[in-house]
């Protein structure tokens, strides 16, 4: 089990009663083994209180939504941030991901990517691009739409970054299918390996 009051590592955070309800699901999310993404609550039909999460590797299948959504229901009734009645729905990050962590950005290089900062940068608030490099500091893209007399290459400072995602491409989904194909076959090794643990056993 780990520390609730471990440090998290997200760039990218929630404000207002997002933030809220983050500070109290974190906690608990990763006491079960998975890490938080973002926490959104969404005035769609009624309001929607979405959760999304992810194993450290990055998957997310079904039977982790339901644990995920199964640890965290106590823990919201008890505070009770939401004034109002909400549906939970805990999700996985998805192909187009959210980008919050510096190792989401890292692992994003090469890919088309939409950010948004909270501050102008470079005279603009909104980019578009292939991510090119990412440190501890900043943020390189090369824009794919640029106007006349702009700079195609965008340096942008992490900490003035209010929002980043993937863009749906061929190649991102293509790297997709490759890393589910890979987890898949590393599964089923790994039940091969317990029947045969377990065969050995009652030997």
């Amino acid at each position: 089990m780990q520390d609730s009051t471990m440090q998290d590592d997200r760039i990218i955070r929630e404000s207002g009663v997002d933030a809220r309800v983050a500070a109290i699901v974190r906690p608990v999310v990763e006491a079960v083994g998975y890490r938080l993404v973002r926490v959104r609550l969404l005035a769609q039909d009624d309001l929607t209180l979405q959760i999304m999460a992810e194993r450290p590797d990055g998957s997310m299948t079904v039977e982790d939504c339901e644990e995920v959504s199964r640890a965290v229901s106590p823990a919201l009734d008890v505070e009770d941030p939401i004034d109002s009645a909400y549906q939970l729905e805990v999700s996985s990050p998805g192909i187009d991901r959210p980008l919050v962590r510096l190792s989401d950005f890292q692992a994003a290089i090469g890919h088309l990517a939409k950010v948004e900062t909270a501050v102008l940068v470079a005279g603009r608030k909104r980019f578009r691009g292939q991510i090119i490099a990412c440190d501890a500091e900043k943020l390189t893209i090369d824009r794919d739409k640029v106007g006349e007399g702009e700079e195609a290459r965008a340096v942008i400072p992490l900490d003035a970054i209010a929002e980043a995602k993937l863009v749906l491409t061929d190649a991102l989904v293509r790297e997709a299918l490759k890393k589910d194909k890979e987890e898949r076959r590393q599964r089923k090794k790994a039940r091969r390996k317990g029947d045969d643990a377990g065969i050995e056993t009652d030997e």
